[in-house]
């Protein structure tokens, strides 16, 4: 693992405000697990990390914790690890996560005296359109926003159970949906997605927000599946390369 000191940034005028020193440091910490040159065995030290990134041993402390909240890293053996979770207990999460989140739309489907929250909706579909106008770059931590739309969506549906149980799943997959945002491609399909979902339910058109939201989870599955795979793959290499 071999990171760059991390670089003092110098604001832009009229731009954004620049991110903290501990968030920098916690977005190289990040970008360097996900890059697949951290092996699961590396055991991750507060004193060789701050020495590598030329801070602190605080901001690498608080970034550390900040990647256990995420799930991307978890304390095994007496020490912080690298997580990768096993491609069946990934199989089995995102199984769950589909099964709640199109639970949201049938119920409203099949009781016709249930109705969405249509106000959050709006905001929601508001803050995509947003997105669209204002293209953000691929960015792991674009998956924030993303958990925040499924979440809303079927928290609008009037079932509190159902939301917390997807948001117990979008945790323990967090750390590997993350790769779902590293290109344009997949950035251009969420946003341009999300808004075809939420305005059919905001229009009331369950049904086919119902195939949609199948459609889109389901291709977002078959990417997060196949760069797991690829995770995994390299996990076992460097597994093999420590046992030698």
């Amino acid at each position: 693992m071999s990171t760059e000191p991390v670089p003092q940034a110098s604001p832009a005028p009229g731009g954004p405000p620049e991110p903290s020193r501990r968030d920098r440091v916690y977005l190289a910490l990040r970008d360097e697990l996900m890059s697949g040159g951290v092996s699961p065995y590396e055991r991750l030290t507060e004193e060789r990390l701050a020495e590598r990134l030329g801070v602190s041993r605080t901001p690498v402390r608080e970034a550390l914790a900040r990647l256990q909240a995420d799930g991307i890293v978890i304390k095994r053996d007496g020490g912080l690890h690298l997580y990768v979770p096993s491609f069946r207990e990934l199989t089995d999460l995102y199984e769950l996560r589909i099964a709640l989140e199109l639970r949201g739309l049938t119920r409203v489907l099949e009781d016709p005296t249930l109705h969405h929250d249509r106000p959050r909706l709006e905001a929601e579909l508001a803050r995509w359109y947003g997105f669209r106008d204002h293209r953000p770059a691929p960015d792991a931590g674009f998956v924030g926003h993303d958990e925040q739309f499924h979440t809303t969506l079927l928290d609008a549906s009037g079932n509190p159970s159902l939301t917390e149980a997807l948001a117990q799943a979008n945790r323990r997959i967090r750390s590997v949906r993350m790769y779902d945002y590293l290109t344009e491609d997949r950035m251009t399909a969420t946003i341009t997605e999300h808004i075809a979902i939420a305005d059919l339910v905001v229009r009331g058109r369950i049904a086919p927000a119902l195939d949609a939201l199948r459609d889109h989870v389901g291709a977002s599955r078959e990417v997060v599946m196949q760069r797991a795979a690829t995770a995994l793959e390299m996990t076992r290499l460097m597994a093999a390369e420590v046992r030698r």
